[in-house]
């Protein structure tokens, strides 16, 4: 793979409980545990950040495959909502619900792009095998 961009993002701190920053300083957040994994709330998290990033990658993968398919899809939007919990072998994992959005656009078809931004979104790509996924159009 010939890398196109790199991004860098240093936590310190608690970890969970820390502080992440950017390396160009854009990105400069307190972080903290949730309240329903036993923490203080009142700051984001690593699976808010990862629900954004994916998110956001998983829209412009949609708009793609929509551009390329000739479909409109002004007005869309993809919802990520990740779960964290315990795993089998005792640590714990990932799982990602995208909810896809897209007035205007029969169902069927707005599933069939849905699916093939699913393979051109590089979130999608590195999570894949690894973390439960369902793509769901609402």
């Amino acid at each position: 793979m010939k890398t196109l961009y790199t991004a860098e993002a240093t936590a310190t701190g608690g970890g969970r409980d820390g502080r992440t920053r950017s390396s160009d300083g854009v990105l400069d957040l307190d972080l903290a545990v949730p309240e329903e994994m036993g923490g203080q709330g009142g700051a984001t998290n690593p699976e808010q950040l990862f629900a954004a990033g994916y998110s956001a990658c998983f829209h412009s993968a949609l708009q793609l495959v929509a551009r390329k398919s000739k479909v409109d899809i002004t007005g869309s939007s993809v919802t990520a909502e990740v779960g964290i919990g315990p795993n089998d072998a005792g640590g714990y994992g990932l799982s990602v619900e995208l909810v896809v959005e897209i007035p205007d656009v029969p169902r069927e078809q707005a599933q069939q792009l849905a699916d093939s931004a699913d393979q051109v979104c590089p979130y999608s790509n590195a999570v894949r095998g690894n973390v439960d996924i369902s793509v769901r159009v609402a």
